[in-house]
């Protein structure tokens, strides 16, 4: 098969847009590294492996990253469908069997008709065939040294962290109890380890005294603020913990009929409930010490870890200087990047990224102009578009979808909550107008 198209990356941004190529009538050729190379935080081969988190965060469309879910779903987003199919309880988050929704995805990749898929590594990057890069911030050295060659600039980053996950059946359940905050979702869908007040004063020590992994000593130490390993929130104050990842806000143990002092939440890893993740618990303790410290959690005495949590360097660019508006490459016309590597964070931003790069493709490899299909700048999609693309920012860093990068609201002075219902009514009217321009490239597709 001659491709019309290569991919480097068979993660989230680059499966959903070599999925849009491919549907579109276009050849993909998918390069992959794995499981030939391993990167820093991967563990399979699988396409769109998920290693942080099994999370897609909230689907309520009040919320930014609910509202991108909802305008994904609307223009036809591969990876929201593959994990809305393996969905877990999560409340109103969209959480996932990530072993479930990884075998989807491949399976879908590997037999579609015109997506062929390579497992080796890129190390370089042919500027005269249309090329879109999604390696994510787990890049090769070796490309990850090209692009800094070819960009003229140092290489940004910033360290991220992975929380353990472990064995449901060591679970104590005669402490732990069931129950989703406010009860939302089915009422029961997490688990929730209770800590009286000493307990938990206890447990913050000794996470503040527990052996951590060292880094790298000539770089500063720059974490993503959304995923603070714990033991650095901890470092903020003694309360920092009851009041974030351990707040026991909405929830009441039936066992005392009172509200716990915190709370350590577990989440379902699989839709069979056999494994849970430690939620907000991403470290860089050492294996050992996670082991000693997180079993003094209550409930989880007798913990058997499946996976312990980890730090990794992960690798950006400073989008606002590198990519135009339809993510090309510091001028070169047939190169675009997507995904994580662009500076979004978060498996659904990164996942919109690879959306929006296939429909630029596309509309460039039919002869028309890509900046035709910019999405409303007042929609979630085209306001992350916006944050990564438009020069004039100052200290660029990676960044979830939130309202502050959407335009400013204009109409009558609106409480927080009536706000964001607002902006959601405002991106959904610009998305319908929006849409009949996307779908104008699924036409091809049938017609392919």
């Amino acid at each position: 098969m001659k491709e019309d198209v290569i991919i480097i990356g068979g993660g989230l941004a680059g499966c959903e847009a070599a999925w849009q190529l491919a549907e579109a009538g276009f050849n993909v050729n998918v390069f992959e590294m794995r499981p030939e190379k391993k990167s820093a935080a991967h563990e399979t081969g699988g396409l769109a492996e998920l290693v942080c988190s099994n999370s897609f965060r909230s689907n309520n469309p009040e919320s930014a990253v609910g509202l991108i879910k909802e305008e994904m779903r609307r223009v036809g987003s591969l990876i929201l469908e593959c994990a809305e199919l393996h969905a877990v309880p999560a409340g109103d988050a969209l959480a996932m069997d990530r072993d479930l929704f990884s075998q989807e995805v491949t399976e879908r990749m590997e037999k579609h008709p015109r997506i062929h898929i390579q497992r080796e590594e890129v190390k370089t990057i042919n500027w005269t065939t249309p090329t879109i890069v999604a390696t994510g911030p787990l890049t090769s050295d070796s490309l990850a040294s090209w692009i800094v060659g070819n960009s003229g600039e140092d290489r940004l980053y910033f360290y991220d962290a992975i929380a353990p996950i472990i064995d449901a059946d060591s679970i104590d359940l005669d402490i732990v109890f069931a129950q989703s905050r406010y009860g939302k979702g089915e009422g029961d869908d997490y688990l929730n380890c209770p800590l009286n007040e000493e307990q938990y004063n206890q447990f913050v020590q000794e996470l503040l005294d527990g052996e951590k992994v060292p880094l790298s000593q000539f770089e500063e130490i720059k974490y993503f603020q959304a995923c603070l390993p714990v033991e650095v929130m901890a470092e903020r104050g003694i309360q920092t913990l009851a009041f974030g990842p351990m707040k026991p806000t909405g929830l009441m143990d039936p066992r005392t009929e009172e509200r716990p002092h915190a709370v350590v939440q577990l989440r379902k890893e699989n839709r069979a409930g056999t494994a849970y993740n430690l939620v907000g618990f991403q470290t860089k303790l050492k294996y050992p010490e996670q082991k000693r410290i997180f079993r003094m959690i209550p409930g989880l005495e007798n913990a058997e870890f499946l996976r312990f949590g980890s730090i990794h360097r992960n690798t950006y660019l400073h989008g606002p200087q590198l990519l135009d508006r339809t993510l090309r490459f510091n001028g070169h016309s047939h190169v675009r990047f997507a995904g994580q590597i662009t500076g979004v964070e978060g498996y659904v931003e990164s996942t919109a990224c690879g959306l929006l790069a296939g429909l630029f493709q596309i509309a460039e490899l039919r002869g028309e102009d890509p900046l035709s299909v910019l999405p409303p700048e007042n929609t979630a999609l085209g306001s992350l578009l916006h944050h990564i693309t438009v020069p004039g920012q100052h200290g660029y860093q990676p960044t979830n979808i939130n309202f502050s990068l959407v335009p400013p609201w204009e109409g009558p002075r609106l409480r927080k909550r009536e706000k964001k219902a607002a902006y959601m009514r405002r991106a959904l009217r610009s998305l319908e107008e929006w849409l009949p321009t996307a779908k104008g490239l699924q036409a091809y597709r049938e017609a392919a």
